[in-house]
This record gives structure tokens, C-alpha cells and sequence, in this order.
């Protein structure tokens, strides 16, 4: 575990910089079987395939799709394991879901700014052995596809030199969409893919090649019908 800086609390940090993944599993599972995953598996229908992509432990970066606020809880949820998301800086503000995305390992990151503190938090996590989230357009869109590729994750996978999974979502944008304040109904997928290798190095070339290759499958699992929901 490390030790917080002067003058700062554990409780202050970020809980992946203060905690192990297997530090959290008892948290994280009370909320999943309590709580999401029979909400998931009966209210929205949730269908997952491709679980079986995501390492039962050590580092990685999940690389998503994005449409929902919700998308940070449904996907940890779905990975079957902690995982530490990088997540708009506003989540942080909404009551009761700024609980429930800190609980499964969420960490703030400023949209835009190039925040260093969220990309040192994120390489912090996976030498601690944790999954990362990362939304690979950085922001939510009606139908969930790319429509931005971000070199964020592609950078972080290449310094940290981990596996990315990419990850395509469906359904979620139709819950909660952009302006809309209580929840809808609506079945939920979600697809995870095989594992990409790390860029070899960080020139621009690399991050985006693997960026690229990222967002294909991403868009491939989307059209494909595995991450379509009903």
C-alpha cells in the first residue's frame, strides 16, 4: 500500500493509489450481487459476451465505448473485476453515482486539459496491479461509437507497456442520454474483444496505429450485434 504525501490522507486519494485491486473485492462484490448486477440482469436485460478477454487479475487498460454516465459501474461490473476509471471530473458531483463509480476504483480526470494527475493516477493503478477504463473518445456519444479517437489510452498502454481490451457498449445511451435527468428502461450489452499488445514505443505513429486498431474493433463489436442491445 502506499504511503499518502505529507500533509495529505489516505482518505484523500484517489482509492486506487491507497488500496490494491484485492483490497476492494469486498466492496466491489456487496455492490455487484446487492445491487447492480440483479438490477442489471433483470430491469435492462444485460447481455455480456467476450468476458472471458479480460484477465482475472493484473494490469490492463479497458478501452470503451462511451454513451452513459452509467457507463463507468455497468462496465466494472461486467469485467468481473475492480476496475479504476477514468472518469469525467463532473461524475464526481452527482449524488449517489459519485458513491457507487468511487467504489468500483473511479477516479477523476479533467476533459480537455491534457491532466497529468489523472494520466500519473492511471500508471499508478496498473503497476498496482489494477484494471483501468479508459473512454477512448473521452466523451459520451448518442450511439456509443468513436467519433474522436483519443491517444490517451494507446499512450498509457505504451508507457506502462500493458494489453488494452477494447470494449464496445450498447443500450446504456438510451437510460441515461446526454440532458435527461431520471433514468429510462432499456436493455443493455456489453461486448469486450481480444486483447490488443501495448504500442512499442510512445512516438505519435504508434499511439495511433493502436488507437486505430482500438477503435475498429470497438466499432466492429458495435456493428457486429455483440454489443447491440435488444
Amino acid at each position: 500500500m502506499s504511503t499518502p504525501a505529507p500533509g495529505a490522507t489516505a482518505e484523500s486519494k484517489p482509492v486506487q493509489q491507497t488500496l490494491r485491486p484485492e483490497q476492494t473485492l469486498l466492496p466491489y462484490h456487496l455492490l455487484k450481487w446487492l445491487v447492480v448486477s440483479p438490477l442489471l440482469h433483470t430491469a435492462l436485460r444485460m447481455r455480456i459476451t467476450g468476458a472471458e478477454h479480460v484477465p482475472p487479475s493484473g494490469p490492463v487498460i479497458l478501452a470503451s465505448s462511451h454513451a452513459s454516465h452509467l457507463d463507468p459501474v455497468i462496465l466494472a461490473n461486467c469485467a468481473r473485476r475492480p476496475v479504476a476509471f477514468m472518469a469525467k471530473e463532473e461524475l464526481f458531483r452527482v449524488p449517489v453515482l459519485k458513491s457507487l463509480i468511487r467504489v468500483y476504483g473511479a477516479f477523476p480526470v479533467r476533459r480537455g486539459t491534457g491532466d497529468r494527475g489523472a494520466i500519473r493516477t492511471a500508471l499508478e493503478a496498473l503497476e498496482a496491479g489494477w484494471a483501468v477504463g479508459i473512454f477512448v473518445g473521452g466523451t459520451r456519444t448518442a450511439d456509443g461509437r468513436v467519433a474522436t479517437p483519443q491517444l490517451g489510452a494507446a499512450m498509457i498502454a505504451a508507457k506502462a507497456q500493458v494489453p488494452i481490451v477494447p470494449v464496445a457498449v450498447g443500450g446504456t445511451g438510451r437510460i441515461l442520454p446526454k440532458g435527461s435527468v431520471l433514468p429510462r428502461l432499456h436493455s443493455v450489452a456489453v461486448a469486450f474483444g481480444p486483447p490488443l499488445d501495448p504500442p512499442a514505443d510512445t512516438r505519435r505513429a504508434a499511439l495511433e496505429a493502436v488507437t486505430a486498431l482500438c477503435t475498429e474493433q470497438i466499432h466492429h463489436l458495435l456493428e457486429a450485434g455483440a454489443a447491440t442491445a435488444d
